[in-house]
């Protein structure tokens, strides 16, 4: 029987793949659990459809991002913590951190886009690759600088 993946499943491929697989597996598993359904003329034309508009809006996504990017590459991110005497902080700036200053620039930005591999422990500064899509990554330099005490 042929059957359109509606999610990806481990051993057999990702979403929107046609596939042929045994008549039990696809009436007893895939369809009754919403991974598949039955390859038929209108379900292959409703695929077809829902690539079109997804290629479209991926692609305007991909523009904002683009632009976000640029925007994001001219901006320095500024964030203040207390230190020790080695210029070690006491605590660390995550990526909550960085979005936090970011937010209080008007730009936002998900944390979780934010790949910094680990927390920053020091003084000084700090380039921060950040990615609003797939394509599209851009870093941000990141001053981390003293706070002063009153």
């Amino acid at each position: 029987m042929e059957v359109i993946l509606k999610k990806r499943v481990e051993t057999l491929g990702d979403e929107g793949d046609i596939l042929t697989v045994a008549n039990g597996y696809a009436r007893n598993f895939l369809i009754p659990m919403q991974l598949a359904v039955r390859a038929t003329e209108k379900n292959r034309r409703m695929l077809e459809h829902e690539r079109r508009f997804l290629s479209a809006q991926g692609e305007k996504a991909k523009v904002r991002a683009e632009e976000l990017a640029t925007r994001i590459a001219e901006v320095t991110c500024t964030v203040e913590r207390r230190a020790g005497e080695n210029d070690r902080l006491f605590g660390s700036i995550t990526s909550m951190d960085i979005a936090e200053a970011l937010s209080s620039q008007d730009i936002e930005v998900d944390r979780r886009n934010i790949e910094l591999d680990e927390p920053i422990r020091e003084l000084g500064v700090f380039m921060v690759p950040i990615r609003f899509h797939a394509d599209v990554t851009a870093n941000i330099q990141v001053v981390v600088v003293r706070e002063e005490s009153p």
